[in-house]
């Protein structure tokens, strides 16, 4: 099947860089015939999305701080101003200190947390609002993006598997006030992939390797597969899916203890 997503518009948000999960989602709804447009934030960000953007012919790019209420009044006015309705969206937003992605989850100070907590999980529901009125009418797809961490110890991890935890309970909620609206809200949770973000979690290259060598199909996730799961919630195909957190980690999460040539 191709042009499963021809006629759709959506706003992606959260593209760092060439190898963000958000820029293989963005790409994968592109060539599927979707319309995009952008958020980032700061101009540094700005200078490395705007030629991404314009390789799937998109110049909609709109600086947004999710932290920032005010921000997101600017931003979705402009959006509206450019489209008076919305397909989908797809939250790729997650911050967290590093310096304490490091140490011991005890450790995790009040500001931190609370910061974590407001970027990572809260702004999803923000976003929500703010969607809502362009998806109203003919419905639409609320995507975010979570990880294992969320219910199972991750070395490292720490405060922020509290967040995807979160994250995850936000999705549901948010399913179920959306859905008499037809709006759709789910998470993909893919497992450790070499992004900007998952550098910042302490041993991630261990991490990467261990989940290589010991899920089912002795893979980690790439792009192209993230992309596709995400084109399958937000196409006609994924109408009746909602709630849901779809792994696409190789097998990883299915796992009680690792290979027995690993053990």
């Amino acid at each position: 099947m191709t042009g499963q997503l021809q006629g759709k518009r959506g706003l992606i948000m959260g593209v760092a860089n060439e190898r963000s999960i958000a820029w293989g989602i963005a790409k994968s709804m592109s060539d599927e015939g979707a319309e995009l447009a952008f958020t980032y934030q700061g101009e540094a960000f700005r200078s490395r999305l705007a030629p991404l953007a314009a390789s799937v012919g998109s110049d909609l790019l709109f600086e947004l701080d999710v932290a920032d209420d005010a921000s997101f009044e600017t931003t979705f006015g402009s959006l509206s101003g450019h489209w008076n309705s919305l397909d989908f969206i797809v939250h790729a937003i997650a911050y967290s200190d590093k310096n304490e992605l490091t140490g011991r989850f005890l450790n995790t100070s009040r500001e931190n947390f609370k910061n974590t907590l407001d970027i990572s999980s809260y702004s999803l529901i923000e976003v929500a609002r703010r969607a809502y009125p362009l998806m109203m009418e003919k419905g639409g797809t609320i995507l975010t993006l979570t990880y294992q961490g969320s219910n199972r110890v991750t070395p490292f991890y720490n405060v922020m598997g509290v967040a995807k935890a979160a994250l995850e309970a936000t999705t549901r909620y948010l399913a179920n006030d959306l859905g008499p609206s037809g709006i759709r809200v789910n998470a993909i949770s893919p497992g450790p992939m070499r992004t900007l973000a998952g550098a910042a979690i302490g041993g991630a290259r261990r991490t990467f390797k261990h989940t290589e060598v010991n899920s089912p199909l002795r893979s980690n996730a790439t792009l192209d597969a993230v992309g596709g799961t995400a084109v399958y919630l937000a196409s006609d195909a994924g109408a009746y899916t909602t709630g849901e957190v779809l792994y696409v980690d190789g097998g990883y999460h299915v796992l009680g203890m690792p290979q027995p040539d690993n053990v």
